[in-house]
């Protein structure tokens, strides 16, 4: 009888407050159906009493212990370019990174979450209206979901944020890549929202330890879909309040796995299969 083989493998998470992190369970499952011994660890700023001035150090030990990549979330994504050899076209264009690649003595910086995003939109909302819509956040994910809606054919598209010059930075970085959409940071909500097709929310509200609704529930409308990017809870008090009032509604879900997805291929140079991933995931926040 022939043994088989396992191809080990490590990879890791840093951010800040990531312990109730999914992305290693979707990974290391992944990994044992494809005959990996993976191993995908935590790196919690948080838990290690660091911040981003420790990213050196980090990505360093990360090398040092043969890791083969790294995801990068909160509040690292922009702060790990400086320490990194090379850019992926998408993630220079976003000035975001959540994938690095650890190769050679060398670090690849990609970004799958815009991918993520606009994957989980085609599967989730298939042939939804793409007139226009309102995006909510113009953080690191704000840039991402933001770039994946323009990529998928968005023609106009008002950022708000709470940060007003943040939203206008945003918009003005997008109509460069994007110049034949109509892209602008909103002043008015209300207005912006009886215009749109549609609302990206790309802000923490509605996770679990930042409870609520991102904005006024007299807002939307049955002719409204609405995308969410919070899946801890999956179901927000954003998308139950959508769902109550008739609208299309997409759970964070989709970004979540499809980012994972993206990463998985870039780790390993396998192929991930995204149905058994979004099935692994499905079954961990059901």
């Amino acid at each position: 009888m022939t043994e088989t083989l396992v191809r080990p493998l490590k990879a890791g998470l840093i951010g800040a407050g990531i312990q109730a992190s999914l992305t290693p369970a979707m990974h290391m499952a992944e990994g044992a159906a494809q005959g990996l011994g993976y191993d995908y660890e935590l790196i919690d700023l948080q838990a290690l009493g660091a911040t981003e001035d420790d990213l050196p150090r980090l990505l360093a030990e990360a090398e040092g212990r043969g890791l083969a990549g790294l995801n990068i979330t909160h509040p690292c994504k922009q702060a790990v370019i400086a320490h990194l050899d090379e850019l992926a076209p998408d993630a220079r264009r976003l000035g975001a990174v959540n994938t690095v690649v650890l190769k050679g003595g060398r670090r690849f910086g990609h970004n799958t979450d815009w991918w993520g995003f606009g994957e989980g939109f085609k599967r989730g909302l298939p042939g939804a209206n793409l007139s226009s819509a309102v995006q909510l956040g113009a953080g690191g994910a704000g840039v991402a979901t933001a770039y994946a809606g323009l990529s998928l054919g968005l023609s106009q598209l008002t950022v708000f944020d709470r940060e007003p010059e943040r939203a206008e930075a945003l918009a003005e970085m997008l109509s460069t890549l994007f110049p034949e959409a109509e892209i602008a940071a909103g002043t008015d909500l209300a207005a912006a929202m009886l215009d749109a097709a549609g609302l990206i929310h790309a802000t923490p509200t509605g996770m679990a330890k930042y409870p609520g609704l991102p904005l006024d529930p007299e807002l939307l409308a049955a002719r409204h879909w609405v995308a969410e990017i919070v899946y801890f809870p999956l179901e927000t008090a954003l998308l139950k309040e959508a769902n109550r009032r008739g609208c299309r509604t997409l759970d964070g879900g989709g970004m979540a796995v499809f980012q994972a997805v993206g990463a998985f291929r870039l780790f390993t140079g396998l192929e991930p299969d995204a149905t058994r991933m979004l099935d692994h995931f499905k079954a961990m926040t059901g």
